[in-house]
């Protein structure tokens, strides 16, 4: 999938990111996407209230904590937060246990 792009039905998620969900359970909130940011693509800042696994499968994406390279496995653990950014522009596979919480969420909360 992530070789041809432009063969998948992308839908708008973020200013700048697009997304093609795989599967969204509504009764746990488990649900895994494909996420094609843009070149200078950001993702506001989040906390998990489950673990998240993100993998980079093309392009750089980067959070406080550092820059992904395609082939990168990031594993975010249920409770800590990040804003995420793409300066090239990137395709993750992403994985979450449980939803994602935007509301409310500063900067100075994240680890």
């Amino acid at each position: 999938m992530a070789a041809h792009p432009d063969q998948i039905d992308w839908q708008p998620f973020h200013p700048g990111v697009m997304i093609h969900r795989l599967y969204d359970d509504a009764q746990t909130g488990a649900a895994a996407a494909l996420l094609r940011y843009a070149p200078g693509a950001t993702v506001a800042p989040h906390v998990h209230s489950g673990f998240e696994h993100i993998l980079v499968l093309a392009g750089s994406q980067e959070d406080q904590r550092g820059n992904y390279p395609a082939g990168t496995l990031v594993i975010n653990p249920p409770e800590t937060g990040h804003w995420v950014k793409s300066e090239a522009g990137c395709i993750v596979l992403a994985i979450w246990q449980r939803p994602v919480v935007f509301e409310g969420v500063g900067v100075a909360e994240l680890d």
